[in-house]
């Protein structure tokens, strides 16, 4: 669990640091802005840019909720036919055996 927060930490500060890095870039074009206005429009870019990157982050943690799910499913009836294939071949070696034993 420790670990999981230290990698979401890691994560969420090289999101920032690409943020404001984008923020830079986007705003470097910009020279007729004030050192305020500059700061401004960088600090709501950042902030827009984790924005996104958060929704990102759910929506690939939601795909990977699903596939998690359709994975668990498929390897459940896997499980099942399985079972089912050696309870089958069980019976038809018992049958066999109950057949032939008289005979010998």
């Amino acid at each position: 669990m420790l670990l999981n927060e230290i990698e979401g930490h890691l994560l969420i500060a090289a999101a920032r640091e690409e943020g404001r890095t984008a923020a830079a870039r986007f705003s470097a074009p910009f020279d007729w802005l004030t050192e305020a206005q500059r700061e401004e429009v960088e600090r709501r870019f950042e902030s827009e840019y984790l924005a996104l990157a958060r929704v990102s982050w759910e929506h690939t943690a939601e795909r990977a909720r699903e596939v998690r799910g359709e994975y668990e499913e498929v390897h459940r009836a896997l499980r099942r036919r399985l079972l089912a294939g050696w309870l089958l071949a069980c019976a038809a070696v018992v049958a066999v055996g109950v057949v032939l034993l008289p005979l010998a």
